[in-house]
């Protein structure tokens, strides 16, 4: 198995495709799965894009990462990860809810690397007390499905879904279940008590092709807090999807697909370094 070696820990990736690298973060509690899922179908096999996807500390493969105590460190573990895989190279970054707020932890400490940001249900605010959240709700469920499922399963479907189907099911077991399954519960419990990095990660401008794609559902980080960064993100596009929660990516696959493509051809198209 490939694992790059940083400092204060042992990165499980994998890497897909020659190109332009693109570094994919996923969020908190599961593994690359969520992120391969998603974004593989946008690619073909002639895309030009190099797919970098890894396993954050405490979660999925990664190993050796005791070190770690706190936000300040994830994200330096990510800058060393990075670092070595592409070392002084420009590439294109994805995130996805914590990996959201990582991602612009990493364009604050080296915004002239990256060609391009997409975001996918960020974390905008660290502290959840902060966040504008809508009401949590289920907008279909299938009951013969649900009643098929354990107990253990039902909860994790249902508490950021809210298309509660069967195809939907497949992929959420496949992308995101089989990762929350393996997580380190106790490393992740110290990190949450230390969720927030030191600095505010929307300080500045970055103003590279770039996008949101929010929830309208989505009780986990929401979707209005997103809107307080137009100004940070000159060049972003911004979309709220109705009928998705925190998992958009499945439950709005094509809206998702379409706008995903969309950003990356404006990122290719103005790939100057």
């Amino acid at each position: 198995m490939p694992f790059c070696e940083v400092n204060k820990a042992s990165i499980y990736y994998e890497a897909i495709g020659e190109g332009i690298p693109m570094v994919m973060i996923h969020g908190f509690g599961i593994d690359h799965r969520l992120m391969k899922g998603c974004m593989e179908p946008i690619f073909d096999e002639n895309s030009g894009v190099r797919r970098i996807y890894f396993d954050l500390p405490g979660m999925g493969k990664t190993k050796d990462y005791g070190e770690i105590q706190h936000a300040d460190d994830m994200l330096e573990t990510v800058l060393d990860f990075i670092q070595k895989m592409i070392p002084n190279h420009p590439f294109l970054l994805a995130g996805e809810s914590y990996g959201g707020y990582l991602a612009r932890g990493v364009i604050a400490k080296q915004p002239e690397h990256i060609g391009g940001l997409a975001l996918l249900c960020p974390v905008i605010k660290p502290k959840k007390q902060e966040r504008a959240l809508p009401t949590k709700t289920i907008l279909h469920r299938d009951d013969d499905l649900m009643n098929r499922l354990t107990e253990k399963e039902k909860q994790a479907f249902r508490s950021e879904s809210v298309v509660l189907d069967e195809q939907n099911w497949n992929r959420f077991r496949d992308e995101i279940y089989k990762g929350l399954n393996i997580a380190d519960e106790g490393f992740l419990g110290k990190i949450v008590q230390n969720y927030s990095l030191s600095f505010d990660v929307d300080e500045g401008i970055f103003d590279k092709p770039s996008v949101f794609i929010l929830g309208k559902q989505d009780s986990t980080v929401g979707y209005k807090d997103a809107f307080q960064l137009l100004d940070h993100y000159p060049r972003a596009s911004f979309a709220v999807l109705d009928r998705a929660g925190h998992y958009l990516q499945i439950e709005q696959a094509g809206l998702f697909n379409n706008l995903m493509g969309e950003w990356l051809d404006r990122a290719m198209n103005e790939w100057v370094f």
